[in-house]
């Protein structure tokens, strides 16, 4: 089964820039409907840049525009129908060699086009899930190894090629119905607990003490879930861009739940919720953590603990943990234990907030962010080479970057300029999430984190007050309307 990170590394590689490489030929029909600037692809017509796909006798396509234009062009169109047209630009090119003597041209094509479909089933391989999709693949495999004679090199790169999609699409087939049958009902996302669980109950110290060790936990999970993500999932946020026009979010709003509302197909959407869905119940069960102590000098403990494993996930690139543990913490049931806080020594807590600070579009969480990004480019280590950005924070990034710049410019071309930097941002979160985790895995501290009960929020808020009693009006409007 191909491996995602090695078709990434392939096609997009540090010095990726989208331009045209030495050797690889030049494009004859349609070129005039293609905009360069310095050597790079900004703008055209779909059709040019259908056609630019395409490969013929003397040239190949850049691999970098290969894959930006096969993730990017399913805002325009459906993958079957850009295979569909793809088949159609292949006969056309086909039917202009045949008449001619040289077979050796023709085979020549033949090979390139295969090499093109393996990229494509590769980097894609959920475009050919539907029966629509496979019969254009095959129908179009079948054409170009008409010269080809039996057992000939093109046939069997062919064979391959198929072989390894159909393993692939089994493969994420399986674990497609492994998730749906572990899927959480609609109702709770999790074991929700709406009044306090026995003082016996176990709490997170008691299944780790060490913050470290704890960080490096959130990070297998992080790295686990975030794995499951793909480029075109990452599309919807595009592609059901409709659905979030009712929603716009200022750059330094609070994080919210975006990719909820890419609500397209389920089967591409789930992975995305499932990974915004852990972010809120890592949340709630800090929050949880603390206001379930019933004695402040443990609270303290506690606090100073999360403030802890937050640090050790900053210090190790996961962001995403670093940001739900903050957030956790700054939930109005645990922000309003003042006398707890008071006891809290927060100097480290207030670095950390000072990194999130959502002022000047997080400014200082993006320097990090940038940080641990050259830090991971020259690592020597796996341990350097994990970044964990917030999710919500990056699914935002790409929704700014559709809706302020437009699709198409004033000529009526795709604006190619905006989808290349769509592409790059996708291609290094998709980079990111490849990182194999170096840390040694602990079932009973994942078990842990992962089932543990949570407070609903009406249990957080009588938690909290019965710690810590109402101090205002408001407070006691709450409470009273609470009990």
């Amino acid at each position: 089964m191909p491996q995602t990170s090695v078709v990434f590394s392939g096609i997009l590689g540090p010095g990726g820039s989208g331009q045209v490489q030495p050797g690889m030929g030049e494009r004859g029909s349609g070129a005039g409907d293609l905009i360069f600037q310095d050597g790079r692809l900004v703008s055209g017509s779909l059709e040019a840049l259908m056609e630019h796909l395409v490969p013929t006798v003397d040239y190949y396509p850049d691999r970098t525009f290969i894959f930006t234009f096969l993730l990017t062009s399913r805002v325009f169109m459906p993958p079957h129908d850009l295979l569909a047209r793809v088949g159609q630009i292949c006969l056309e090119q086909r039917q202009q060699l045949e008449p001619g003597p040289e077979k050796a041209k023709l085979k020549s094509f033949s090979a390139k086009i295969v090499q093109l479909l393996k990229e494509w089933t590769e980097a894609f391989p959920y475009d050919f899930q539907d029966e629509k999709a496979l019969g254009e693949l095959k129908a179009i495999a079948y054409r170009v190894t008409q010269c080809d004679e039996e057992n000939g090199t093109v046939k069997k790169a062919i064979t391959q090629m198929i072989q390894s999609l159909l393993l692939s699409l089994a493969a994420r087939s399986q674990l497609q119905e492994l998730r749906e049958k572990l899927r959480p009902p609609a109702v709770d996302k999790g074991p929700v607990l709406k009044a306090k669980p026995p003082a016996a109950q176990k709490d997170i110290l008691g299944v780790c003490c060490d913050p470290l060790v704890l960080a490096q936990q959130l990070t297998h999970i992080e790295l686990e879930r975030v794995s499951s993500i793909h480029p075109e999932d990452l599309m919807q946020i595009i592609s059901h861009t409709d659905s979030l026009d009712n929603h716009r979010p200022g750059p330094s709003e609070p994080v919210t739940c975006l990719t909820l509302q890419c609500r397209g197909d389920v089967a591409k959407t789930y992975s995305l919720e499932a990974y915004d869905s852990w972010f809120n119940c890592l949340s709630m069960l800090v929050a949880t953590e603390v206001c379930r102590v019933v004695k402040k000098k443990h609270r303290t403990r506690m606090l100073e603990f999360f403030i802890d494993v937050a640090r050790e996930c900053f210090n190790i690139g996961n962001f995403n943990s670093m940001m739900a543990i903050i957030s956790g913490m700054n939930l109005s049931p645990v922000a309003r234990l003042k006398k707890t806080w008071s006891k809290v020594k927060t100097a480290k807590f207030d670095v950390l907030e000072h990194h999130m600070d959502p002022s000047s579009n997080f400014c200082n969480y993006r320097t990090a962010l940038q940080g641990a990004t050259q830090r991971s480019q020259t690592a020597n280590s796996s341990r350097e080479k994990i970044v964990i950005p917030v999710f919500n924070l990056f699914v935002k990034d790409i929704y700014f970057l559709h809706k302020i710049h437009t699709n198409h410019l004033p000529n009526g071309h795709i604006n190619f300029k905006k989808f290349w930097e769509i592409s790059r941002q996708i291609h290094e979160f998709m980079t990111w999430t490849q990182v194999e985790c170096p840390f040694e895995k602990d079932k009973k501290i994942q078990s842990y984190l992962l089932t543990a009960p949570i407070y609903s929020e009406e249990a957080l808020f009588i938690a909290s007050f019965e710690s810590e009693g109402p101090e205002n009006h408001m407070e006691k409007d709450s409470w009273k309307a609470l009990r």
